[in-house]
Protein backbone atom coordinates (compact mmCIF):
# COMPACT_ATOMS: atom_id res chain seq x y z
CA UNK A 1 0.00 0.00 0.00
CA UNK A 2 1.13 3.56 -0.77
CA UNK A 3 -0.23 6.58 1.08
CA UNK A 4 -1.23 9.40 -1.25
CA UNK A 5 -2.66 12.60 0.22
CA UNK A 6 -3.75 10.63 3.26
CA UNK A 7 -5.43 7.85 1.27
CA UNK A 8 -4.30 4.24 0.98
CA UNK A 9 -3.53 3.19 -2.58
CA UNK A 10 -3.02 -0.47 -3.53
CA UNK A 11 -0.40 -1.35 -6.11
CA UNK A 12 1.40 -4.40 -7.41
CA UNK A 13 5.02 -4.62 -8.51
CA UNK A 14 7.35 -7.21 -9.99
CA UNK A 15 10.77 -7.32 -11.60
CA UNK A 16 14.00 -5.85 -10.27
CA UNK A 17 15.77 -4.61 -13.38
CA UNK A 18 15.10 -2.93 -16.70
CA UNK A 19 12.97 0.06 -17.70
CA UNK A 20 10.03 1.00 -15.50
CA UNK A 21 6.49 0.34 -16.70
CA UNK A 22 3.32 1.57 -14.99
CA UNK A 23 0.13 -0.22 -16.05
CA UNK A 24 -3.06 1.85 -15.82
CA UNK A 25 -6.48 0.17 -15.78
CA UNK A 26 -9.80 1.32 -17.17
CA UNK A 27 -13.22 2.19 -15.73
CA UNK A 28 -14.50 -0.27 -13.14
CA UNK A 29 -11.30 -2.31 -13.25
CA UNK A 30 -8.19 -2.44 -11.08
CA UNK A 31 -4.56 -3.54 -11.14
CA UNK A 32 -5.68 -7.17 -11.19
CA UNK A 33 -6.80 -6.69 -14.79
CA UNK A 34 -3.08 -6.85 -15.70
CA UNK A 35 -2.47 -10.17 -13.93
CA UNK A 36 -1.59 -11.91 -17.22
CA UNK A 37 0.90 -9.22 -18.24
CA UNK A 38 2.80 -8.47 -15.05
CA UNK A 39 4.81 -11.72 -14.73
CA UNK A 40 5.81 -11.76 -18.41
CA UNK A 41 6.80 -8.10 -18.59
CA UNK A 42 8.62 -8.38 -15.25
CA UNK A 43 11.16 -10.75 -16.81
CA UNK A 44 12.93 -7.76 -18.33
CA UNK A 45 11.26 -4.69 -16.77
CA UNK A 46 10.36 -3.21 -13.43
CA UNK A 47 6.57 -3.39 -13.59
CA UNK A 48 4.06 -1.52 -11.46
CA UNK A 49 0.27 -1.58 -11.59
CA UNK A 50 -1.79 0.61 -9.29
CA UNK A 51 -5.45 0.92 -8.35
CA UNK A 52 -6.56 4.43 -9.19
CA UNK A 53 -8.16 6.14 -6.24
CA UNK A 54 -11.80 5.09 -6.07
CA UNK A 55 -11.12 1.71 -7.69
CA UNK A 56 -9.82 -1.70 -6.73
CA UNK A 57 -8.60 -1.88 -3.16
CA UNK A 58 -7.55 1.77 -3.00
CA UNK A 59 -9.51 4.12 -0.75
CA UNK A 60 -12.81 5.42 -2.09
CA UNK A 61 -13.52 8.81 -0.53
CA UNK A 62 -17.07 10.05 -0.92
CA UNK A 63 -17.11 12.61 -3.78
CA UNK A 64 -19.72 14.67 -1.91
CA UNK A 65 -17.13 15.42 0.76
CA UNK A 66 -15.15 17.64 -1.63
CA UNK A 67 -15.87 21.27 -2.50
CA UNK A 68 -15.46 20.64 -6.22
CA UNK A 69 -17.87 19.76 -8.98
CA UNK A 70 -16.19 16.39 -9.52
CA UNK A 71 -13.41 14.69 -7.57
CA UNK A 72 -12.98 11.60 -9.73
CA UNK A 73 -11.55 13.21 -12.84
CA UNK A 74 -8.70 12.50 -15.24
CA UNK A 75 -6.79 15.38 -13.65
CA UNK A 76 -7.06 13.76 -10.19
CA UNK A 77 -5.90 10.37 -11.46
CA UNK A 78 -3.13 11.91 -13.60
CA UNK A 79 -1.75 13.71 -10.56
CA UNK A 80 -1.93 10.44 -8.62
CA UNK A 81 -0.02 8.65 -11.40
CA UNK A 82 2.74 11.27 -11.52
CA UNK A 83 3.10 11.27 -7.74
CA UNK A 84 3.28 7.47 -7.83
CA UNK A 85 6.20 7.69 -10.25
CA UNK A 86 7.94 10.13 -7.93
CA UNK A 87 7.28 8.35 -4.63
CA UNK A 88 7.24 4.65 -5.51
CA UNK A 89 8.81 4.08 -8.93
CA UNK A 90 11.40 6.79 -8.31
CA UNK A 91 12.13 6.90 -12.00
CA UNK A 92 10.80 7.91 -15.37
CA UNK A 93 8.35 5.33 -16.66
CA UNK A 94 6.47 4.09 -19.69
CA UNK A 95 2.70 4.22 -19.21
CA UNK A 96 0.77 1.20 -20.55
CA UNK A 97 -2.91 2.13 -20.48
CA UNK A 98 -6.31 0.63 -21.29
CA UNK A 99 -9.59 2.44 -21.99
CA UNK A 100 -10.03 5.51 -19.76
CA UNK A 101 -6.61 4.72 -18.33
CA UNK A 102 -5.31 6.08 -21.63
CA UNK A 103 -6.72 9.51 -20.84
CA UNK A 104 -5.12 9.30 -17.40
CA UNK A 105 -1.74 8.49 -18.96
CA UNK A 106 -1.98 11.25 -21.55
CA UNK A 107 -3.07 13.83 -18.98
CA UNK A 108 -0.22 12.80 -16.68
CA UNK A 109 2.30 13.18 -19.52
CA UNK A 110 0.95 16.65 -20.31
CA UNK A 111 1.09 17.78 -16.68
CA UNK A 112 4.61 16.49 -16.00
CA UNK A 113 6.32 15.46 -19.24
CA UNK A 114 9.57 14.63 -17.48
CA UNK A 115 7.92 11.66 -15.73
CA UNK A 116 6.85 9.80 -18.87
CA UNK A 117 9.15 8.18 -21.46
CA UNK A 118 6.37 6.85 -23.67
CA UNK A 119 2.72 5.80 -23.71
CA UNK A 120 1.07 2.71 -25.17
CA UNK A 121 -2.68 3.17 -25.53
CA UNK A 122 -4.82 0.02 -25.67
CA UNK A 123 -8.31 0.81 -26.98
CA UNK A 124 -8.30 4.25 -25.41
CA UNK A 125 -11.72 5.63 -24.56
CA UNK A 126 -12.90 7.95 -27.31
CA UNK A 127 -15.32 9.69 -24.90
CA UNK A 128 -18.22 9.43 -27.34
CA UNK A 129 -20.64 10.70 -24.68
CA UNK A 130 -18.52 13.78 -23.94
CA UNK A 131 -20.53 16.98 -24.04
CA UNK A 132 -18.22 18.42 -26.74
CA UNK A 133 -19.03 15.53 -29.07
CA UNK A 134 -22.75 16.20 -29.03
CA UNK A 135 -24.50 18.47 -31.57
CA UNK A 136 -24.28 22.10 -30.44
CA UNK A 137 -28.05 22.50 -30.51
CA UNK A 138 -28.54 19.54 -28.21
CA UNK A 139 -25.90 20.37 -25.61
CA UNK A 140 -28.15 22.40 -23.27
CA UNK A 141 -30.69 19.57 -23.20
CA UNK A 142 -27.99 16.95 -22.67
CA UNK A 143 -26.41 19.01 -19.91
CA UNK A 144 -29.78 19.34 -18.18
CA UNK A 145 -30.36 15.60 -18.50
CA UNK A 146 -26.93 14.85 -17.03
CA UNK A 147 -27.62 17.16 -14.12
CA UNK A 148 -30.92 15.40 -13.52
CA UNK A 149 -29.24 12.00 -13.77
CA UNK A 150 -26.58 13.10 -11.33
CA UNK A 151 -29.21 14.36 -8.88
CA UNK A 152 -31.37 11.25 -9.18
CA UNK A 153 -28.54 8.75 -8.82
CA UNK A 154 -25.96 10.58 -6.72
CA UNK A 155 -28.05 12.74 -4.43
CA UNK A 156 -30.93 10.32 -4.02
CA UNK A 157 -28.70 7.76 -2.36
CA UNK A 158 -31.39 5.09 -1.95
CA UNK A 159 -32.19 5.01 -5.66
CA UNK A 160 -28.52 5.27 -6.62
CA UNK A 161 -27.54 2.40 -4.34
CA UNK A 162 -30.40 0.30 -5.70
CA UNK A 163 -29.14 0.90 -9.25
CA UNK A 164 -25.54 0.10 -8.27
CA UNK A 165 -26.55 -3.07 -6.42
CA UNK A 166 -28.33 -4.31 -9.53
CA UNK A 167 -25.07 -3.94 -11.46
CA UNK A 168 -22.66 -5.21 -8.83
CA UNK A 169 -23.55 -8.90 -9.15
CA UNK A 170 -21.64 -11.79 -10.74
CA UNK A 171 -24.25 -12.17 -13.48
CA UNK A 172 -24.26 -8.47 -14.33
CA UNK A 173 -20.46 -8.24 -14.39
CA UNK A 174 -20.27 -11.31 -16.62
CA UNK A 175 -22.91 -9.84 -18.93
CA UNK A 176 -20.99 -6.57 -19.28
CA UNK A 177 -17.74 -8.41 -19.93
CA UNK A 178 -19.48 -10.49 -22.59
CA UNK A 179 -20.07 -7.27 -24.49
CA UNK A 180 -16.46 -6.11 -24.48
CA UNK A 181 -14.63 -9.45 -24.80
CA UNK A 182 -14.72 -11.03 -28.26
CA UNK A 183 -13.36 -14.37 -27.03
CA UNK A 184 -15.86 -15.22 -24.32
CA UNK A 185 -13.83 -18.28 -23.28
CA UNK A 186 -11.63 -15.77 -21.44
CA UNK A 187 -14.56 -14.83 -19.17
CA UNK A 188 -13.51 -16.99 -16.26
CA UNK A 189 -14.85 -16.96 -12.72
CA UNK A 190 -11.46 -15.57 -11.68
CA UNK A 191 -11.92 -12.57 -13.98
CA UNK A 192 -15.45 -11.91 -12.72
CA UNK A 193 -14.27 -11.99 -9.11
CA UNK A 194 -11.24 -9.80 -9.92
CA UNK A 195 -13.58 -7.10 -11.23
CA UNK A 196 -16.49 -7.60 -8.84
CA UNK A 197 -15.00 -8.00 -5.37
CA UNK A 198 -13.32 -4.56 -5.11
CA UNK A 199 -16.61 -3.08 -6.32
CA UNK A 200 -18.27 -4.36 -3.16
CA UNK A 201 -15.91 -2.39 -0.93
CA UNK A 202 -17.39 0.52 1.08
CA UNK A 203 -17.66 3.68 -1.03
CA UNK A 204 -17.51 1.94 -4.41
CA UNK A 205 -21.12 2.79 -5.21
CA UNK A 206 -20.56 6.54 -4.77
CA UNK A 207 -17.52 6.46 -7.09
CA UNK A 208 -19.39 4.46 -9.74
CA UNK A 209 -22.42 6.74 -9.68
CA UNK A 210 -20.40 9.94 -9.88
CA UNK A 211 -18.30 8.81 -12.81
CA UNK A 212 -21.19 7.60 -14.97
CA UNK A 213 -22.55 11.16 -14.70
CA UNK A 214 -19.16 12.68 -15.67
CA UNK A 215 -18.94 13.67 -19.34
CA UNK A 216 -16.36 16.43 -19.28
CA UNK A 217 -12.58 16.59 -18.94
CA UNK A 218 -10.02 16.37 -21.74
CA UNK A 219 -10.53 14.47 -24.99
CA UNK A 220 -7.78 12.26 -26.50
CA UNK A 221 -7.56 14.53 -29.53
CA UNK A 222 -6.97 17.51 -27.23
CA UNK A 223 -4.21 15.82 -25.23
CA UNK A 224 -2.26 14.09 -28.00
CA UNK A 225 -0.97 17.33 -29.61
CA UNK A 226 0.44 18.36 -26.22
CA UNK A 227 2.29 15.12 -25.52
CA UNK A 228 6.06 15.28 -26.02
CA UNK A 229 6.87 11.58 -25.63
CA UNK A 230 6.33 8.83 -28.25
CA UNK A 231 2.89 7.19 -28.34
CA UNK A 232 1.90 3.80 -29.71
CA UNK A 233 -1.79 3.05 -30.25
CA UNK A 234 -3.01 -0.57 -30.31
CA UNK A 235 -6.61 -1.60 -30.92
CA UNK A 236 -8.64 -4.78 -30.60
CA UNK A 237 -10.53 -4.80 -33.89
CA UNK A 238 -13.66 -6.36 -32.40
CA UNK A 239 -14.21 -3.64 -29.79
CA UNK A 240 -17.96 -2.87 -29.77
CA UNK A 241 -17.58 0.24 -27.60
CA UNK A 242 -14.66 2.05 -29.24
CA UNK A 243 -14.80 1.40 -33.03
CA UNK A 244 -11.43 0.76 -34.62
CA UNK A 245 -12.36 2.96 -37.59
CA UNK A 246 -12.38 5.98 -35.28
CA UNK A 247 -9.27 4.92 -33.40
CA UNK A 248 -7.30 4.44 -36.58
CA UNK A 249 -7.45 8.20 -37.24
CA UNK A 250 -4.96 8.72 -34.42
CA UNK A 251 -2.22 7.11 -36.49
CA UNK A 252 -2.24 9.86 -39.10
CA UNK A 253 -3.54 12.95 -37.33
CA UNK A 254 -1.00 13.35 -34.53
CA UNK A 255 2.77 13.64 -34.77
CA UNK A 256 3.30 12.01 -31.38
CA UNK A 257 1.67 8.73 -32.53
CA UNK A 258 4.37 6.62 -34.16
CA UNK A 259 2.23 3.65 -35.16
CA UNK A 260 -1.18 1.99 -34.99
CA UNK A 261 -1.26 -1.74 -34.22
CA UNK A 262 -4.33 -3.83 -35.02
CA UNK A 263 -4.99 -6.68 -32.60
CA UNK A 264 -7.11 -9.19 -34.55
CA UNK A 265 -10.23 -10.78 -33.08
CA UNK A 266 -9.89 -8.96 -29.76
CA UNK A 267 -12.33 -6.73 -27.90
CA UNK A 268 -12.01 -3.73 -25.58
CA UNK A 269 -9.58 -5.19 -23.02
CA UNK A 270 -6.75 -6.72 -25.09
CA UNK A 271 -4.30 -7.00 -22.22
CA UNK A 272 -6.48 -9.59 -20.51
CA UNK A 273 -8.22 -11.20 -23.47
CA UNK A 274 -5.09 -11.66 -25.59
CA UNK A 275 -1.92 -11.00 -23.56
CA UNK A 276 0.10 -12.94 -26.16
CA UNK A 277 -0.77 -10.17 -28.66
CA UNK A 278 -0.18 -7.29 -26.26
CA UNK A 279 3.01 -8.14 -24.37
CA UNK A 280 5.31 -8.29 -27.46
CA UNK A 281 4.32 -4.80 -28.74
CA UNK A 282 4.83 -3.44 -25.23
CA UNK A 283 8.33 -4.91 -25.08
CA UNK A 284 9.32 -3.75 -28.57
CA UNK A 285 7.92 -0.24 -28.02
CA UNK A 286 9.86 0.15 -24.79
CA UNK A 287 13.03 -1.28 -26.35
CA UNK A 288 12.87 1.26 -29.19
CA UNK A 289 12.82 4.16 -26.77
CA UNK A 290 15.27 3.07 -24.11
CA UNK A 291 18.56 4.89 -24.45
CA UNK A 292 22.01 3.46 -23.78
CA UNK A 293 22.10 5.58 -20.64
CA UNK A 294 18.84 4.01 -19.50
CA UNK A 295 20.20 0.51 -20.07
CA UNK A 296 23.34 1.30 -18.10
CA UNK A 297 21.27 2.74 -15.26
CA UNK A 298 18.97 -0.30 -15.23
Amino acid sequence: MWTWRGYSIRYQCAGDSGPSLVLVHGFGANSGHWRKNIPILAESHRVYSLDLIGYGYSDKPNPRDFRVTSFYTFETWATQLNDFCADVVKDEAFFICNSIGGLVGLQAAVLEPQKCKGILLLNISLCMLHIKKQPWFGRPLIKSFQSLLSYVLCQNTALGKFFFNSVATPDSVRSILCQCYHDTSELTDELVQTILLPGLEPGAADVFLEFICYSEGPLPEELLPQVKCPVLVAWGDKDPWEPIELGRAYSSNFDSVEDFVVLPNVGHCPQDEAPHLVNPPVESFVARHVTAEDRLSS
